[in-house]
């Protein structure tokens, strides 16, 4: 009997401690001030390319070498206190940002890091010779930008002060190879604000396999009118910032593209533009084996894509290969030369859906790779020998990203990791060790490193310290659904909902989008606004979104259909999920809330007006207000030119200010250089105009992810405010 009663006591006190535990309340301090349920990351992990090794820090901040079957450290290649003893600047140089050369000779070190636009940066950058144990101060240690290493490792070229440099590593002689760079004019390697943005690459900076031609891009930035932004720093005057930003129909770079001969030691420009008006150049690429230079060509509509080979010997400049759309064709990375060169690998969509494709090197079409009703997202790796490719795609649902490799005649298809969410691979360059990322919707990441059959060799995170946080709080689920459209469209969501819901009462709902083309956040993943959203359940509300027409991973003709009018189906169908909504039991009809950031800003800015019936309230952050006032890379794909098209001012929200009935909170930061703040004002200028009373803050100095010190844990404050008193 004793025995039994100590059993019952100690079961009674492990059942209350977890009682209360599960009790806890997630606070906005603990989720944008103490970052509380922050995820853990890997370390700076990197596969050597010479042998299977990978490289990492130690707990003292040496750079070690491990070897990846038995995770045992078999060199060190920086000892932290050397760089530091070395240093005649007397400043602590940070190891947090570091490049390994691929033969291993050198390390690169990036410290006092400057960002410039969204990928690009410059830095005082420092090379550690790991043999000699010598630390180099790359040009004086000035701040340079996109510093990479000729093939064999005796020079280096980077971008300083808008102009290029090449460096022999031995004599640490610099030569300056452009003379015309200049800010907010001329930019040699490196591209101007509206490419590094829109076709996501910073820098077009390349050296040929033989390291014999260094290519690159020159924009002639002369043409594009500046956009100016106000710092507000305590001056009596603001800081003005200007850079050149092309608006829809606006003039753009003039773009050539140069490939420098170190032999002769002279430029070459080749004929990429010189034959065509107004066009882009998103991608220069070598291929692997004969010396050539790919060079893609983008017309201004984005409709019309064209591959060309430049020969840098023979001087000759050929189109392969060229692809048409009746809408428009995104960018989805240059082509993948295999076979020699002989053969390549593209993504397309061309029938229907994004596919793979095998080519000859004359661009005929071997053999479609993928086939079927779901679209291809990305390529993973390429394994040459094996003739294999790995990636993800829709094809199990539209809401998980599957692994799957394929043979390239399109046979053999395998499903690899069988379970349902995100499924992402880093191959080691030899191809015999990967690292994988796994994450659900409500399970965090978890990194771990493979042999290539598949076998754990180490787990770099895990995230049991947050999984066992989480075991502390009520947590909702995020569930996955769909529903049909009065025009029989499905259209995928996820609901949150309090975790102990009365089935007698009503809740009032807050309903989160983006539906901008291609992008969709209907997704089994995990992200950290996962936390706010908790918050909110906790709060008494229920969270939804949903991804309407314009999204990815339904096909073409669903992705596509919002071309030349964007807004309007997706606020159709936005305005039919909250319909649908009301439909739902636990949903307090009268209490609904839209919130969205950016294009998420800006159909919020639609829901309040042209949803006025279905919405009691919004949310707008940093939105467009109409297309004309975002830029042409970007806008024009989707909507052409202005003069081509009347729904630039036809489907812009100002016109529906007239039918706002709700309450709208208005957010946007002071130095957007994305969205400007031009768009939010134009809208307040016509709420005046039509005396509707709309709440509207402006963040000094934020740009378009309004971050930094306090400043999320004040702009979800505000929103949870404003829900407060507009809900409830």
């Amino acid at each position: 009997m004793k025995k039994n009663s100590c059993l019952w006591q100690a079961v009674f006190i492990i059942s209350l401690h977890t009682l209360l535990f599960a009790q806890n309340k997630i606070t906005l301090e603990d989720i944008w001030m103490k970052y509380t349920f922050r995820t853990d990351l890997p370390p700076h992990f990197t596969f050597t390319a010479q042998g299977d090794f990978y490289i990492v820090q130690d707990e003292y901040r040496n750079i070690i070498k491990k070897e990846l079957i038995s995770g045992k450290t078999t060199q060190t290649l920086v000892i932290y206190k050397d760089i530091q003893n070395q240093n005649l600047d007397n400043k602590e140089i940070s190891l947090d940002n570091f490049e390994l050369s691929p033969k291993e000779k050198y390390l690169l070190i990036y410290t006092n890091t400057e960002n410039i636009y969204r990928y690009s940066g410059q830095s005082s950058t420092y090379l550690w010779d790991v043999e000699k144990k010598k630390l180099i101060g790359l040009s004086n240690a000035e701040k340079i930008m996109n510093p990479r290493f000729s093939p064999d490792e005796t020079k280096i070229t980077y971008i300083k002060n808008n102009n290029l440099y090449i460096t022999d590593i031995h004599t640490q002689k610099e030569i300056k190879i452009t003379t015309d760079g200049e800010w907010n004019k001329i930019k040699n390697g490196w591209a101007d604000w509206v490419y590094e943005e829109e076709f996501s690459q910073p820098y077009f900076l390349e050296w040929s396999p033989n390291g014999y031609y260094l290519a690159y891009l020159k924009f002639d930035e002369s043409k594009v009118k500046e956009f100016s932004i106000d710092k507000y720093n305590g001056n009596r005057y603001p800081d003005k910032y200007s850079f050149k930003y092309p608006k829809a129909g606006e003039d753009n770079s003039e773009v050539s593209l140069w490939v420098y001969d170190l032999n002769k030691a002279e430029n070459i420009k080749v004929p990429a533009s010189d034959n065509y008006q107004d066009i882009y150049i998103p991608r220069i690429k070598w291929l692997p084996k004969t010396e050539q230079l790919c060079v893609m060509i983008l017309n201004r509509y984005q409709n019309d894509l064209q591959l060309y080979l430049f020969h840098p010997q023979k001087k000759s400049f050929e189109k392969f290969f060229e692809e048409k759309s009746d809408t428009y064709i995104e960018v989805n990375g240059a082509p993948y030369f295999v076979d020699n060169d002989q053969q390549f690998i593209w993504i397309s969509n061309k029938n229907g859906f994004q596919h793979l494709y095998l080519y000859s090197i004359k661009g005929n079409l071997i053999n479609p790779i993928t086939q079927g009703n779901f679209d291809v997202e990305n390529i993973l790796a390429i394994d040459e020998n094996k003739k294999e490719i790995y990636y993800n795609s829709t094809e199990n649902s539209v809401i998980d990203r599957p692994l799957f490799k394929i043979k390239w005649n399109g046979k053999d298809k395998k499903l690899l990791h069988h379970r349902d969410g995100f499924n992402h691979i880093k191959f080691s360059p030899t191809l015999k060790y990967y690292l994988f990322l796994y994450h659900t919707a409500n399970d965090p990441p978890i990194y771990t490193l493979h042999s290539y059959d598949g076998i754990v060799l180490d787990t770099l995170v895990s995230n049991q310290t947050l999984i066992k946080k989480m075991n502390q709080y009520d947590i909702s689920k995020k569930e996955f659904a769909s529903f049909k459209t009065s025009d029989g469209i499905e259209i995928h969501y996820w609901i949150m909902k309090p975790k102990k819901f009365d089935t007698s009462k009503k809740y009032p709902v807050y309903v989160t989008a983006y539906n901008g083309p291609g992008v969709n956040k209907v997704n089994n993943a995990w992200e950290y606004e996962y936390w706010f959203h908790q918050f909110l359940c906790q709060q008494g509300y229920i969270v939804v979104c949903a991804d309407g027409r314009g999204t990815f991973g339904k096909g073409k003709a669903f992705q596509h259909c919002t071309y030349m009018q964007l807004g309007k189906l997706e606020t159709q169908d936005q305005i039919e999920f909250v319909k649908f909504l009301k439909t739902l039991p636990l949903v307090d009809k009268t209490n609904i809330a839209f919130q969205g950031w950016s294009y998420g800003g800006f159909m919020a800015l639609n829901m309040i007006g042209k949803g006025a019936n279905e919405v009691k309230a919004a949310v707008s952050i940093a939105p467009v207000s109409n297309w004309k006032f975002y830029d042409n890379i970007y806008t024009e794909r989707y909507m052409r030119l202005p003069k081509d098209n009347a729904n630039y001012d036809k489907l812009s929200p100002v016109n529906s200010v007239k039918d706002i009935k709700g309450k709208l909170l208005l957010i946007h930061g002071a130095a957007d250089d994305n969205v400007h703040l031009q768009n939010t004002m134009e809208f307040v200028k016509e709420c005046v105009n039509q005396n509707k009373p709309i709440e509207f803050f402006v963040y000094p100095n934020k740009n378009h992810s309004i971050y930094g010190e306090y400043t999320r844990f004040h702009l979800y404050s505000k929103i949870f405010e404003f829900l407060e008193r507009t809900l409830k």
